[in-house]
Formats: structure tokens, sequence, C-alpha cells
């Protein structure tokens, strides 16, 4: 009996030491969300750490005007300047309001006109060629032709935006619908799945990954027609203060702007991320899930 006991007991112990150091290598496999988030943080910081220090040498050892490249506790100042003004906030509303709409019926036009190529062999006949003919057409270059026929109010930006988005979501949503799976559609089929089911339950997820990527590449895209639309004929924004900074060799003024574009496209890219987390929560691959660590 007590040999009997003693067995379980190591058998026992063994288990609980096999299950405390799975335990040790799961937190060691997956860091606690708070130090993700504060550890995402360390490469601006080092960034703009290393820019202030050579910005500082420059200004005493003179490699180069020191002008040309402000440290950045004088862009800080500078920005501070400009939001007393009331300038900064205005121009940060602005294009946030512009991107954000542009950026929005962009997508929700390219996933319309995606589904109609994809559900319709004619359309996508028809609207095959055209857009091959207008696709290699820089949008920059009908900045011009758009400000001719609808002026230079808000309209216009929105719709260069728009436009710019519109292309690249387009052509990987169709490339997302054309890439699912023969055999699931065939297995829905013969499971007495609906055309509307097949859609929603089959095409359309498997179609999101393709959207999402379409998403994030028109962004940068997005934010290149924000700023040049900016540029032409607009009272605020932040493509207008690197004009107006241009205008009066402001320097500082033009970082701030640039600055404040990066980390506004930075905010865009992590609610894409986080949309992209939630929607596929479900898709594991990568080396990351191959490889145990």
């Amino acid at each position: 009996m007590s040999e009997t006991s003693g067995s379980f007991t190591a058998e026992g112990a063994q288990a609980g030491k096999l299950g405390a150091h799975q335990a040790v290598r799961r937190l060691k496999a997956k860091p606690s969300s708070s130090f993700m988030r504060t550890s995402n943080f360390v490469p601006y910081l080092a960034f703009f750490i290393l820019w202030e220090v050579f910005s500082q040498i420059n200004m005493k050892a003179a490699l180069f005007n020191p002008l040309f490249l402000p440290p950045p506790s004088l862009v800080i100042s500078d920005a501070w300047a400009l939001a007393q003004t009331g300038l900064l906030f205005e121009s940060l509303l602005s294009s946030t309001l512009r991107i954000a709409a542009g950026f929005v019926i962009g997508c929700v036009l390219a996933v319309f006109i995606g589904v109609l190529m994809s559900k319709f062999r004619q359309v996508e006949r028809w609207m095959s060629p055209l857009l091959n003919l207008v696709g290699p057409i820089p949008a920059l270059a009908l900045l011009p032709l758009i400000i001719i026929w609808f002026g230079i109010g808000e309209f216009p930006k929105v719709l260069l935006i728009a436009w710019t988005t519109f292309l690249p979501v387009l052509v990987y949503t169709v490339d997302g619908f054309k890439t699912v799976p023969s055999t699931l559609i065939r297995s829905a089929m013969s499971l007495g799945a609906s055309e509307r089911q097949i859609f929603r339950r089959v095409l359309l997820p498997s179609a999101i990954p393709s959207f999402i990527v379409g998403a994030r590449v028109s962004l940068g895209l997005s934010f290149s027609a924000l700023i040049v639309s900016e540029m032409m004929g607009a009272k605020s924004g932040l493509g207008y203060i690197i004009v107006d900074a241009r205008n009066y060799f402001k320097i500082s003024n033009m970082f701030v702007a640039i600055i404040f574009i990066g980390l506004i496209y930075s905010i865009f890219s992590a609610l894409l991320k986080l949309l992209e987390n939630k929607v596929l929560s479900w898709r594991k691959g990568g080396m990351s899930e191959a490889v145990e660590k």
C-alpha cells in the first residue's frame, strides 16, 4: 500500500513539475500585453533621441547648416507655438477628416464594384479594360484637372483621396474573390447552402484578408494624395503648413507637419491592424505559429 501511494506521489510530483515547466514556457513565449504596448514605443523614443543627439552635435560641429535639421526640442517648441495660434489643431482636424472620408469612400466603392466584378462576368469584361487604361495614371497627375472641374474646395480633395484608395483596394478585393478555393464552394453547395449563404459564409471571409492588404497598401498612397491636395488651394491642413513654412523658410514648422503626418498614419495603420486582428482572429499561420520558442 505504501509503495502504491509512493508511486502515485512520485507521478503527481512529476506531473506537477511538467505542468509548472509548461506554464513557465508559455509565460516566456507570450509576454504580457502591457509589456508589448510599452515596447512598441521604444523605437519611436530611440529615433527621437538619436535625432536630438545628432542635431546637437551638428549645431556645434557645423557639419552642415543647422537650420536644415533642427533638433526635436526646437520642433516641439515651434509645435507649441503653432498650437497656441490654433492653426495646428485646425490643420490636424481638417487633414484627419479628409483622409478618413476619402479612405472610407474609396474602400466602400472598391468593395462594391469588386463584388459585382466577381459575381457578374459581363461587369468584369467591361471594367477590366477601363481599369487597365486609367490604372497606370498617377492620381496626382489628375489633380490639376480635378481642380479645374470642381474648384479648390473640400470635395476635390476628398475625391482625389478616394480615387487613390479605390484602385489598389479594388484590385486586391477582386483577387481575393478569385482565389477562393473551389473545393470550399463545392462543399457548401453539396451541403445545400444557398447562393447568399455561400457569399456570406465562404466568399466574403476568404476575401477579407486580401481586402485588408489592399487597404493597408492604399493607405500610404492616400496620405500622399492628401498632402499634395492640401498644398494647392487649401487654407488649413498639414500640407498647407508645409507650403506656408516653405514660403517663409520655417524648416522647423515643416518638421512639425511631417511628424504629425507620420503620427496620423500610424494611428490609421494601427486601426487597420486592430480590425485585422478582430475580423481574422481565426487565421493562424506563419513562422511564429510553426516554431515553438
